[in-house]
This record gives structure tokens, C-alpha cells and sequence, in this order.
């Protein structure tokens, strides 16, 4: 079983032990935190009705903080001595999906492929 959360304007591919990074939140490490399903797929039963995965729970327990890959930024204009430099480093959050309860999901909601 796999699900599809929303986390932060992104969507990731989940199941249950992954530890993935999502945009930063301010949970404490240790926390636990309810991620938004779009889609569940548990075997060849495949469900994205949107009454059915409010029903459904993907949780995940806070690890740590960590932060993304040096982006460089340089601006140049030619002939006028213009040149800017800046950096940045996005920060993220690294959780670790605990459970997806599916459970709820009643059997008129589901729909095979």
C-alpha cells in the first residue's frame, strides 16, 4: 500500500517507514503530523475520490531538520560593471510516514484499474 500526499504546494510518492523532506513546519522533532492524501493505492484497488481520502490518515513522526543544496545566483549586465552574487539554501523538514489508515475507506469509494 501506497499513498500520495500534498505537502507544501509538492506531492510525494509514500509508504509506510519512507523517510522523506518536506517543505520546513514548525513541529518540534519528535511530533507527529497529519499529511493531506490525494491518492491511495492499495493493491489493484485504486482510490482518488476526494469524499473517500478525507476519511483517509497518513501520518509521519518528525526526525529532523535538514537543509537542500546550495543554489548560486549571479546577475551580469554587460558594459555597465553590474554583477550581484547571492545564495540560497531551502530549508526543509525530514519526517517518516508511521502509518496510512485506510481502513475508513468504504468499499463504493473504491475503483479498480
Amino acid at each position: 500500500m501506497y499513498a500520495i500526499v500534498r505537502s507544501g504546494g509538492t506531492q510525494q510518492k509514500v509508504a509506510v517507514g519512507d523517510v522523506i523532506e518536506i517543505d520546513s513546519l514548525t513541529e518540534k522533532v519528535g511530533d507527529t503530523v497529519a499529511l493531506p492524501a490525494v491518492l491511495v493505492v492499495d493493491g489493484d484497488t485504486v482510490t482518488a475520490d476526494a469524499a473517500a481520502l478525507a476519511n483517509v490518515a497518513v501520518s509521519a513522526e518528525v526526525l529532523g531538520r535538514t537543509k537542500g543544496p546550495k543554489i548560486n545566483i549571479l546577475k551580469y549586465k554587460n558594459k555597465t560593471g553590474y554583477r550581484k552574487r547571492q545564495g540560497h539554501r531551502q530549508h526543509y523538514t525530514q519526517v517518516k510516514v508511521t502509518a496510512i489508515d485506510a481502513k475508513k475507506l468504504s468499499s463504493s469509494a473504491k475503483s479498480g484499474s
